[in-house]
């Protein structure tokens, strides 16, 4: 490739976005009835959240699942293909091994720390009531509440209940507060 070449391909790239979300529950009829999902059905609910996702989720961007996946293990490797981005999981209560060994996740884990911004993040399904850096500034992302705890100083929701169904970015939640 010549050095003109290189300098379109790089112009064409869209910017790197990192968005988080957790307890997307695809395909589980339950959710749609405990967490009150505006939702006929389960099929309507993977249409709404798919496209929610892809609406705001670029092919370049990157994507942490705190968890809470799909009902179904075998269905998790064909929606991964279906969403945007690059895609890393945090293991929900209601993620068995088969999901997390699912096709499409580019990292499993149960717990992340990571900087982001300048700002140092703990990513995990579950909310803390403490976490490392807390007095220092760091920010704890969970899911698992559904929108129903109230949250403590630097820590937020990122579920699609508290979300409009859709994955989320930083400075979004930030903003919110």
């Amino acid at each position: 490739m010549i050095a003109d070449d290189l300098s379109a391909a790089v112009a064409v790239a869209a910017p790197m976005s990192v968005f988080f979300t957790a307890d997307t529950h695809f395909g589980d009829h339950r959710t749609i009835n405990i967490s009150r999902r505006p939702f006929t059905n389960t099929a309507d609910m993977t249409k709404a959240l798919v496209e929610r996702w892809n609406a705001v989720v670029g092919a370049n961007d990157v994507v942490w699942h705190l968890g809470d996946v799909a009902r179904r293990p075998a269905d998790v490797a064909a929606l991964l293909a279906r969403l945007n981005g690059t895609k890393n999981l945090l293991r929900g209560n209601n993620d068995p091994d088969a999901t997390l060994a699912s096709d499409g996740w580019d990292s499993v884990g149960d717990y992340a720390e990571i900087t982001l911004e300048g700002r140092q993040l703990v990513l995990c399904h579950y909310p803390f009531r403490s976490w490392n850096g807390q007095h220092r500034g760091a920010i704890n992302l969970h899911g698992h509440s559904h929108g129903r705890l109230k949250p403590m100083l630097r820590q937020f929701d990122v579920g699609v209940d508290a979300h409009d169904f859709a994955p989320v970015q930083l400075d979004s939640l930030l903003r919110s507060r």
